[in-house]
């Protein structure tokens, strides 16, 4: 990842090189015309590219598609100062931005042939018997992916011109750079969705078929509160394996462990005793899917399962100014802290159900390594895990209700 972030300010800092040379000029000529004081022509050229290069960026964040291409293409020619501007795939025309596509476009891909091949850049004459077309030189650039070739900037002028290929060249390479960044978030979206679906499946069969039979105990005697359990049953499996959101609110991530917590006070009884403490304003926090419930099922697994005396959890959340910080803590058996370390750091394989690792690093790559879980444990001593979430961070945001997910 650094090194395509090196690649994105090398190749930014080179198309302000390559534009500068055509927006010098327009912005000297607008700023003597309008009698402002603009900066020097130089200063404004460079605002201009990079206000210009931010305007095609977020498309092509998006991929190389019709729809993206088509976005970004006038923009690019806007960039290049061009008579027009093609972008293609490997098979196919994207978009064209210009005159002359009636006539030209059917014949780009035949154009910029050598390039898809080779992965090298081409300058050569237009062979085009139209009339008055204004379109007779052309430079194909190649744009690359982690795959190779992706495609190619085709960009066509009225004549041959040093200075445009080496334009034509850097802006590729940053439309490049933009591809391979799209790449990089598709990837980290698909590790998200894997590390969910680790996750999912540790949710213990052991939990569910001791849910499924303490509600089975209730339906001769206690028949409301079987119904009453089954349909806790039924909302936690539906949230813990809904299809599609990286990130939900912490409402919702509460309501999840109220039900998981009542399936196991069908369980446990008495043995089983919590505490909420919820400041209502953080509430509609947007936090990663599944990154609170592991924390709470690592405690009744510590507190219960592994013990046979009452279990005490303390499940608080409160208002920090710029953040939110959730506690989940219990006075269950504990952890050896070394071992601990060792869990969370990938060095020692995890008991199976905990989890713990999982959250810790979904929620570093989302916030950074400053908000990786906190955990204060011992022997014999308890656990107390701290999750601190910014209350706004780019990226994070609440995902579509879950009726609209399944």
């Amino acid at each position: 990842m650094t090194g395509i972030l090196f690649a994105a300010l090398a190749a930014a800092a080179a198309l302000l090189l390559a534009a500068g040379f055509t927006l010098g000029r327009s912005a000297a000529r607008r700023a003597g015309r309008d009698g402002h004081d603009l900066g020097t022509p130089v200063e404004h050229a460079t605002f201009h590219t990079l206000h210009t290069a931010s305007l095609a960026a977020p498309p092509l964040r998006a991929g190389l598609t019709e729809d993206t291409a088509r976005k970004a293409a006038r923009t690019l020619r806007s960039l290049l100062g061009t008579e027009a501007l093609c972008l293609t795939d490997r098979g196919a025309v994207l978009a064209w931005d210009g005159p002359g596509g009636g006539h030209h476009r059917e014949q780009a891909l035949a154009r910029v042939a050598q390039v898809l091949r080779t992965g090298r850049a081409e300058s050569l004459r237009s062979e085009c018997a139209e009339p008055g077309c204004p379109l007779r030189w052309i430079v194909a650039t190649p744009l690359t992916g982690e795959d190779g070739v992706a495609g190619a900037l085709v960009a066509y002028g009225s004549r041959e011109s040093a200075a445009s290929v080496r334009a034509a060249t850097e802006v590729a390479r940053w439309v490049s750079v933009q591809l391979e960044l799209a790449e990089l978030d598709r990837s980290r979206t698909r590790l998200f969705e894997a590390e969910i679906r680790a996750l999912r499946a540790q949710i213990s069969p052991h939990f569910i078929f001791n849910s499924l039979a303490a509600i089975a105990s209730f339906v001769r005697t206690d028949p409301e509160r079987a119904r009453e359990l089954l349909l806790e049953f039924a909302d936690f499996t539906r949230y813990s394996f809904r299809r599609h959101g990286e990130f939900t609110t912490l409402a919702d991530e509460l309501r999840s462990i109220e039900q998981y917590l009542a399936l196991a006070g069908a369980r446990f009884g008495d043995r089983l005793r919590v505490t909420l403490r919820i400041a209502p304003e953080v509430l509609p926090v947007a936090l990663p899917f599944l990154c609170l419930q592991p924390l709470v099922e690592n405690a009744v697994k510590h507190g219960l399962e592994d013990s046979p005396d009452v279990c005490r959890i303390t499940i608080a959340a409160r208002d920090a100014g710029a953040e939110a910080v959730v506690t989940v803590e219990d006075d269950g058996v504990g952890m050896d802290p070394a071992v601990l370390r060792g869990i969370l750091s990938g060095e020692s394989a995890q008991p199976s159900g905990i989890g713990l690792s999982n959250v810790d690093e979904r929620l570093r790559q989302v916030y950074g390594d400053g908000h990786g879980l906190v955990v204060e444990t011992g022997i014999g001593a308890g656990m107390k895990v701290t999750v601190r979430v910014p209350k706004y961070h780019a990226g994070v945001h609440r995902d579509p209700p879950l009726s609209d997910q399944v």
